[in-house]
This record gives structure tokens, sequence and C-alpha cells, in this order.
């Protein structure tokens, strides 16, 4: 050791100074600031059995719906005086593995996550070893599973009765990958909607887009020109997107065909990001609570680490609200 002292004698001066003698302790402080020690952390809490860090496994940091979840999550791990580490999984099932192994690996506190697929062994695999797990974005089938989610099917049928009650009886739901829960979910809403309203499954028209990586907003872009080759007849004139970046692809991409929204074709995006009402049209949307989503997955896991014992599994769901705006009001 650079000051000629026992490392235990370091570990002291780092952790319980008032135990060591005053000279040793400003000889000691001396090699450290002359060296530019940084304490290990994590070593420390590992030694002690509980670590500060939480691990964030989202499906894609390019979505701001997801940026905003992040510092709801990010703020409640910081008052409790822990940190976060985020990643992204791209909506890709290997990427996610690969990071659950970096974060169990670093013996993380637990983990929030918006899977890729449904709760896989994976998952199951980190709480058996003692890693807590909270489902974001996603509702879990088991009482012994904590997770936060949006009520997606509502917000899907609050999208379609808006849309035929604006007079609209073509739909067309424009969505992502369909292993996705949400995209599943907002669909069946839609379809709930028609029924109610005495009309047909046949009435609202699944345009499926090109799976990732391919960029939401080219998504929109590419679904105009299949809505264009339809004929006259088979025509959507209404199309609810499942989220706000697809809707605007689509509104470029009707844009530059010389299309008018909403008199020619009406759009209605998902998440109510900030940019969906600056755009050229604003955009209808139904808005989420992003960042109350992302601050109580984290309580959840903290009180889920912190009290063991007394601690209940719960299963959030959160009311999404209807959002108008020009894009899909006529007249």
């Amino acid at each position: 050791m650079h000051a000629g002292v026992a490392a235990s004698t370091v570990s002291n001066v780092l952790n319980r100074p008032e135990i060591v003698a005053p000279a040793t302790r400003a000889r000691v402080e001396q090699a450290i600031a002359t060296r530019g020690f940084v304490p290990n952390a994590s070593a420390r809490h590992l030694r002690r059995g509980r670590g500060t860090v939480l691990g964030l496994v989202l499906l894609d940091l390019a979505n701001p719906f997801f940026i905003d979840v992040a510092r709801g999550v990010d703020d409640a791990a910081r008052a409790a005086g822990m940190s976060v580490i985020v990643c992204n999984s791209d909506e890709q099932p290997g990427r996610e593995a690969g990071y659950l192994d970096v974060l169990e690996e670093q013996r993380v506190r637990g983990v929030i996550i918006t899977p890729v697929d449904d709760v896989s062994e994976r998952l199951l695999r980190l709480r058996r070893h003692g890693i807590q797990v909270v489902l974001l974005d996603r509702h879990a089938d088991r009482d012994d599973l904590c997770s936060v989610a949006v009520d997606n099917r509502l917000g899907g049928e609050l999208a379609a009765a808006h849309l035929l009650e604006e007079g609209h009886r073509r739909l067309a739901f424009l969505g992502g990958p369909w292993r996705l829960e949400q995209v599943r979910a907002r669909y069946h809403g839609a379809l709930t909607a028609l029924e109610h309203a005495g009309l047909g499954p046949e009435q609202l028209r699944y345009l499926d887009g090109p799976p990732p990586p391919t960029k939401p907003m080219e998504v929109g872009r590419d679904a105009v020109a299949r809505i264009l080759g339809l004929p006259g007849p088979e025509r959507p004139t209404a199309v609810f997107c499942a989220s706000d970046r697809v809707a605007l692809g689509m509104l470029q991409g009707l844009t530059q065909h010389r299309l008018r929204v909403p008199d020619d074709i009406a759009l209605i995006g998902y998440d109510d990001i900030e940019i969906a009402a600056a755009a050229a049209v604003p955009l209808s949307s139904v808005r989420q609570p992003r960042y109350e989503l992302g601050r109580a997955a984290a309580e959840l896991l903290i009180d889920e680490t912190e009290h063991p014992a007394s601690h209940t599994h719960q299963q959030l769901v959160f009311k999404p609200e209807l959002v108008v705006r020009q894009s899909s009001q006529r007249g």
C-alpha cells in the first residue's frame, strides 16, 4: 500500500475514520488523493449483501414514451438513495437476454423490464437467484409478480369509438409487431368499439408493419402506399395507429401524396408524446401516464427489496385518456 499501512486500515479510514489515529488517517487520505483512488461501491455492497443499483430494460429508447418512463424510475430510485442502469432491448429477444445476463452478473438489486415477449424462464431465473423483477407496461398474469401497466384494451376502444363518432365506418389499425401485448390489446379494444356500434370486425382492416429494426415512422410512411393501392370502396377513411411515431410517419406520407388530414383520411395515435401536439396537423392520441408508470414500478420494486416479508405483490393498471386534436375531427 502506498501509505505503508494494511488494507484493513484503508478500509477503516474510508468507512470508520473515527477509529483510526489522526496521523495514520492523514497519511492514508494523502495517498488516496495522490493516487486518485475510487472506492469500489459494488464490491462494498456485495459484501454487505445488498446493492443500490436497479436495472431498467426498455423496448425502445428512441421512443419518447420510454424516456418519460425512465425519468419516473430514476426519480423514485434517487429518492431511495439508489441508481439505475438503463438498457435498450430494441424489441429483440436476444438482446434482452444479453442485458439480463449482464445485470445478473452485476448483482443489481432488482430489475424493471418491459419484456419483448411474455414472462420468460430467463426472468424467473433472476428471481430464483434473489433478484426481484417488476413488469413495466405489461400486466402480470400471476399473483407472485408485481406489474404496472395501462389498460391498452380500453385505450384502443376509446380511439376507435371516437373515429366511429366522427362518422367513419371503414377503419384501419396500423400496429407494430403482433407479439407485443400492447399492440394486441389496442387492436382488440378497437374491435370492442366496433361491436358496441353494431359493426363487424371486417370494418377494421389490420395493417401489420415490417418487424424491427424498421423504424416506426417508416412503418407509417410505408402503410400509406398500401392504403392507396386498395380499391376505393375498400380504402379506410380513418386509421388508428398503435403509436404516435407510426401515426406521424403516416401523416408525412399522406402529406407527400397531397392527401388532407382529416378530410381524406383521419388519424389517431397512441402515447401522446410531446411532438404529437406540435405536428403540422396536431395529432389526436391516447395519452398514457408515462412518468407515473415508471415511478410506480420503481416504488414497487424498492418496497419488495426493502420489505420482503411484508411486501404485497400488486398488478397496477392505469387508465388512458383520449386527447382529441385536429387530425381526427371533421369540420
